[in-house]
């Protein structure tokens, strides 16, 4: 774990890091049971070779009698590590001859082998080591997301279907399998607590532009809000939480924008059901690509200077200063060069 800048600063431990990348095509675990399971392929063949001779070997232990099955793995293994302790010997040309042509070739390959895959495991581990470095080099800008549910998980859908990369998104979650699900999605992840500063350090949020909070309790979501915004003073901050009582304590924690999730379905549910036309629309506006998209763009230049009523089509809203007006509001009155102006348009996929 990251206790300090300092520990972070000097290079991720592989075996340590709670950052996990997606995964490459091939893992160490697999590769190291490829040789394993050869290594031990090329043991019993040889303990098969030495048993079909045993009356040709001679056990010092029992000079009287044929060595038996467990006496040849014994000789086998110990032969193909290079050992030879000499208390079991070839006593036959024929023995002898099979030790040479085929026992030695055969320990040859089994500690190249073994050398092998102590360099894959080196390998790996260099690999790895240098594929988080080249990682947080990369690291700025980005957008963390805390929590990689439901909520989390289409938060992240729409991050990319409106451009972000997946390179560009950090999720963070406690549990290892939630990770790894979106480490095959094509998301680095942290694993760890989202309220520990340590963790949200390792997923280098101090150079993040964004923080999506979406996890399942609210205090939680107030406690990772206080430490986001104590690791970065300017990172913008969005967070889910059930309940409304508890937006106004997770603004005062930092929280640029809030979400109330039972609030806004329960909306979006008596919408459905007094004005069906009107909930659907937002439906359509919500579920990006699909019939109507909601748009957030800056005032062209053709804009500037212009009413609203006269901008382009499709105008719903416009920011100002973080107050969002009304088209239709006096106080909007010329639009300005500093203005966000938020448009829906039809989705460019096929209506549903």
């Amino acid at each position: 774990m990251f206790r300090t800048r300092k520990a972070a600063a000097d290079g991720p431990d592989p075996a340590r890091s709670p950052v996990s990348l997606p995964a490459a095509p091939r893992t160490l675990t697999r590769a190291v049971a490829g040789r394993a399971a050869f290594a031990a392929g090329l043991i019993i063949l040889a303990t098969l070779i030495i048993y079909a001779q045993r009356s040709e070997y001679e056990d010092l232990a029992n000079p009287s009698m044929p060595i038996g099955l467990v006496a040849a793995i014994y000789y086998a293994t110990i032969s193909l590590s290079a050992t030879g302790y000499g208390d079991i010997v070839p006593d036959t040309e024929a023995a002898r001859l099979v030790n040479v042509l085929v026992i030695s070739p055969i320990r040859v390959i089994f500690l190249i082998v073994l050398i092998g895959t102590t360099l894959e495991v080196l390998a790996q581990r260099t690999r790895t080591n240098w594929r988080l470095s080249r990682w947080r080099s990369k690291m700025h800008g980005h957008t963390v997301v805390v929590g990689y549910g439901t909520k989390g998980r289409t938060a992240v859908s729409t991050l990319r279907e409106a451009g972000t990369a997946g390179a560009a998104v950090v999720v963070v979650d406690a549990m290892p399998e939630v990770v790894a699900e979106a480490n095959r999605a094509g998301l680095a992840g942290v694993t760890g607590d989202g309220t520990r500063r340590e963790v949200l350090a390792a997923a280098e949020l101090h150079l993040a532009d964004r923080v999506v909070i979406a996890v399942g309790r609210d205090d939680s979501a107030v406690l990772i809000a206080l430490t986001a915004r104590q690791l970065s003073s300017s990172v913008v901050i969005v967070a889910s939480v059930r309940e409304s009582e508890n937006e106004p304590l997770l603004r005062q924690c930092g929280a640029t924008e809030v979400v109330v999730s039972a609030a806004t379905a329960g909306r979006l549910l008596g919408m459905a059901t007094v004005e069906p036309a009107a909930g659907r629309v937002m439906s359509e506006l919500l579920d990006r690509g699909t019939g109507l998209d909601l748009t957030e763009r800056p005032a062209s230049l053709a804009e500037v200077g212009r009413p609203v009523s006269e901008s382009q089509a499709g105008v719903v809203a416009l920011l100002r200063a973080g107050e969002l007006l009304a088209p239709d509001d006096p106080r909007a009155g010329i639009i300005q060069d500093s203005d966000r102006l938020v448009v829906v348009s039809a989705a460019p996929g096929p209506p549903r």
